[in-house]
């Protein structure tokens, strides 16, 4: 009697009731229709929604330190010197520095503006050491306690101020490009004229990173 109960029930004993699978093994799926994923995971290959795949950059973003994908280049790989250098070292920077002197059109990248400015900080700082080492031979003191610098001073602040004046032009034509960079105006170098906050500000906005909207800055040349 208890035989033929189980035959009816959907088989021997151990065994699922027909249509379901045995423990531990997920349900089978219709014929013709995809197995579920359980919930929260994707099928193999597919990445979740708003996820890119490992080493790929979502659209409209490169990979740091790169230059964009529309970036222009020459016959020979080469960025023209119109284009801003997205890649570039202190070597290069400074030589497009002083090669687009006064070039206020087009853009120019972070590590063209800070390679610059990591340049003339050296240079300024080594001439004030050097200027300090030439005031000390032949230094008087007025009566009040004031100091005079001795002969050697003059000619080296006649150095400082020389290169204060030659590289005036070209610092404020490369804010303006890396202005155009972020896709901001040039002008906004006026801000410089507030004391403090206007250097604060400007200096955050030479870290920003490209923008799309700069390339309208661009003067394509020969």
């Amino acid at each position: 009697m208890s035989d033929a109960r189980d035959d009816e029930q959907g088989g021997a004993a151990g065994q699922p009731p027909y249509g379901q699978p045995p423990y531990g093994q997920p349900p089978q799926q219709p014929y013709g229709q995809p197995p579920q994923q359980p919930y929260g995971q994707q099928p193999y290959g597919q990445q979740p929604y708003g996820q890119q795949p490992y080493g790929q950059q979502p659209y409209g973003q490169q990979p740091y330190g790169q230059p964009p994908v529309d970036s222009p280049r020459l016959a020979d790989g080469s960025v023209p010197l119109w284009a801003p250098l997205y890649d570039a070292g202190p070597v290069a920077a400074v030589k497009r520095f002083f090669t687009k002197y006064a070039d206020f059109s087009g853009r120019a990248s972070r590590s063209e503006y800070w390679w610059v400015v990591l340049a003339t900080s050296v240079v300024y700082i080594v001439l004030s050491i050097v200027s300090v080492v030439a005031a000390l031979p032949g230094m008087t003191y007025d009566a009040d306690g004031t100091s005079n610098p001795g002969p050697g001073f003059l000619p080296v602040s006649l150095v400082i101020a020389a290169f204060f004046f030659g590289t005036i032009v070209p610092t404020l034509a490369l804010g303006a490009r890396r202005l155009h960079d972020v896709g901001l105006s040039g002008w906004l170098l006026l801000i410089n004229l507030f004391p403090y906050l206007g250097g604060i500000a400007l200096t955050v906005l030479a870290i920003l990173g490209p923008k799309p909207s700069g390339v309208r800055f661009d003067r394509p040349r020969p």
